[in-house]
């Protein structure tokens, strides 16, 4: 029984498999942390729009998303960017995010897992979530795709940067 399990609150073992909530760790360290990963999953114009959007009603929301889905998951080694991707889509199908499902697909693809991977994740919803909700994943894994594939290069003379 470790540490944690025997109900002492200091962690035992190699401590890095903890990501960003090391013992000491401040609050500012594990929301930088977690800002970073958020960047890097979601992609800055994503970031940067649900920045552009707190107020005074969400800004503890989006401090604690970011410090502890982030910062506290995110960055833990346990598990592959890839791998964490596939449990949040499944996660999100089971419940009915289709707005979050959309985003997460995007994070899906910069973490590396293909359109391939993707839909057999979706096709192994269908078997654990329902086939009603892994016909709507469907649909909003192909609006995602559709609107990957028609926007312009990066770079090119109608790219927005």
């Amino acid at each position: 029984m470790n540490s944690i399990s025997a109900g002492n609150p200091q962690r035992s073992g190699d401590a890095s498999r903890y990501g960003a909530v090391q013992p000491g760790a401040t609050g500012q360290e594990i929301y930088d942390a977690g800002m970073v990963v958020r960047r890097e999953v979601l992609g800055d114009a994503h970031v940067d729009r649900a920045n552009a959007g707190i107020d005074s009603f969400t800004e503890d929301y989006q401090d604690m998303i970011t410090r502890i889905a982030w910062g506290g998951i995110w960055t833990r080694p346990g598990l592959s960017r890839q791998m964490r991707s596939a449990v949040t889509l499944t996660a999100l199908v089971a419940h009915g995010h289709w707005e979050e499902l959309a985003m997460h697909i995007r994070a899906a693809l910069n973490n590396g897992l293909s359109r391939d991977e993707i839909k057999e994740i979706l096709l192994q919803t269908a078997i654990y979530c329902s086939v009603p909700s892994a016909n709507s994943a469907f649909k909003t894994a192909q609006k995602v795709f559709a609107d990957i594939d028609a926007a312009p290069a990066p770079n090119s003379p109608n790219s927005p940067n």
